[in-house]
């Protein structure tokens, strides 16, 4: 009978623990706070003088301190661990609990963990999905041996911590992708004599990616006018997005050709960011000339409406990607805009699905085109591809028409 009480003792043991770490409120936290409170009731549970969890970086090279209890200046000082190295580093490694009973004699990376005189380190792998997030250690002042209970105790305490920041990190990236991109587009598209613009932006269900649109006056009195897609999703594309439209910027501040633009651009994506690719369209619109010169970087055709005509594709020549064929030749086309006249560029979110041939998404857009005012045009676009569901990748469309007369 004693054995059968103490067993049922054990197991609810197990469960306020297990109960601990596992609270709701962890959902309503940020990721700095989630850690704190998370190790704090780790290191409470196990008895243990400090608790850190180290989060692996991008380039899945370094270990780097995020968060601790006890041994606050491993975050305070940065501290980071290559993978593989040391005795956080051997975790990540190997992917498995490892042990260490004289942390002085032991062959660790971080002499904090001398300093700070711990004498006894149980760590684990952080692994969400078959990926490794990164470590958590616990350490004791004093010579500890940690039963197989508590070993598995802290197995279940990192297998939620890397659901958790995997999560947490997700989510904040996206709302910090989603800020950049809507900060990098216009908050207000300029006014302009002798021309009208409207424009939509919807970021993708998915995931946020690098797609914007950008309109400026040059100092010779014409428009630029620019609709891109930098590949890849989340943060990183976003990043890229930014340093692109600062370039084409400067570029187009000194070039009146936009082929050359886009040439200098490519040079530098290619330089700088030699894993970056974009699909770029730039042009130049002379609004009392009512003329405007294109070069596209590998971009979706944009659609002209003439008044009267239904929509079609602009007939223009499509050079290769930014990021590829450095000595490629770039070619500008020149198009006539007649009073009235509208132009759509877009990202390809616009058109493409997944269950639909592209044909058919550019054969909507066209039929959705017409030679009327921006704002309504914009709203017919968007009513005739978008509809009631929202696309899983970004959607950017930009339309210009030239002033009836």
């Amino acid at each position: 009978m004693e054995n059968s009480a103490s067993a049922l003792r054990d197991a609810a043991r197990k469960l306020e623990n297990i109960q601990a770490i596992t609270d709701e409120a962890f959902a309503h936290m940020g990721v700095d706070e989630f850690l704190d409170t998370l190790l704090e009731r780790v290191r409470q549970i196990l008895e243990v003088d400090t608790a850190v969890v180290l989060l692996l970086d991008r380039q899945a090279r370094f270990l780097v301190a995020t968060a601790a209890k006890g041994l606050e200046e491993e975050v305070t000082q940065a501290a980071h661990v290559p993978v593989g190295e040391g005795f956080a580093g051997r975790v990540a490694a190997e992917r498995r609990p490892v042990y260490i009973d004289d942390v002085a004699n032991a062959n660790v990376f971080n002499p904090l963990l001398v300093q700070r005189g711990l004498r006894s380190l149980l760590g684990v792998p952080l692994i969400a999905g078959g990926t490794l997030v990164g470590v958590l250690h616990i350490g004791s002042l004093t010579e500890r041996r940690f039963t197989k209970d508590e070993t598995e105790f802290l197995q279940l305490a990192a297998a939620r911590v890397a659901m958790a920041v995997q999560s947490l990190l997700t989510r904040a990236e996206r709302a910090g992708a989603l800020e950049l991109q809507r900060s990098l587009v216009p908050a207000a598209l300029p006014s302009i004599p002798g021309v009208e613009f409207a424009a939509r932006y919807r970021p993708g269900k998915a995931s946020v990616g690098g797609d914007w649109y950008d309109v400026f006056t040059l100092p010779s009195g014409e428009v630029g006018i620019v609709m891109g897609d930098v590949a890849g999703h989340g943060f990183p594309a976003a990043v890229v997005m930014g340093r692109m439209r600062s370039a084409l910027r400067a570029y187009a501040l000194e070039n009146d050709d936009p082929a050359e633009v886009l040439r200098k651009l490519n040079r530098k994506m290619q330089h700088f960011e030699p894993e970056a690719t974009a699909t770029v369209l730039y042009a130049m619109c002379d609004p009392g000339a009512g003329r405007i010169r294109v070069s596209s970087a590998g971009h979706c055709p944009p659609v002209l409406a003439l008044p009267g005509c239904a929509g079609k594709f602009l007939d223009l020549e499509s050079d290769v990607l930014i990021g590829l064929g450095e000595d490629l030749p770039r070619r500008t086309t020149t198009v006539t805009l007649p009073p009235g006249a509208l132009l759509c560029f877009y990202t390809d979110g616009l058109v493409e699905r997944r269950r639909s041939p592209l044909a058919h998404g550019f054969s909507r857009l066209c039929d959705a085109v017409y030679a009327g005012p921006p704002e309504a045009v914009g709203a017919a676009v968007m009513s005739a591809l978008i509809g009631r569901e929202m696309a899983e990748d970004d959607v950017a469309v930009l339309l210009m028409r030239r002033t009836p007369c």
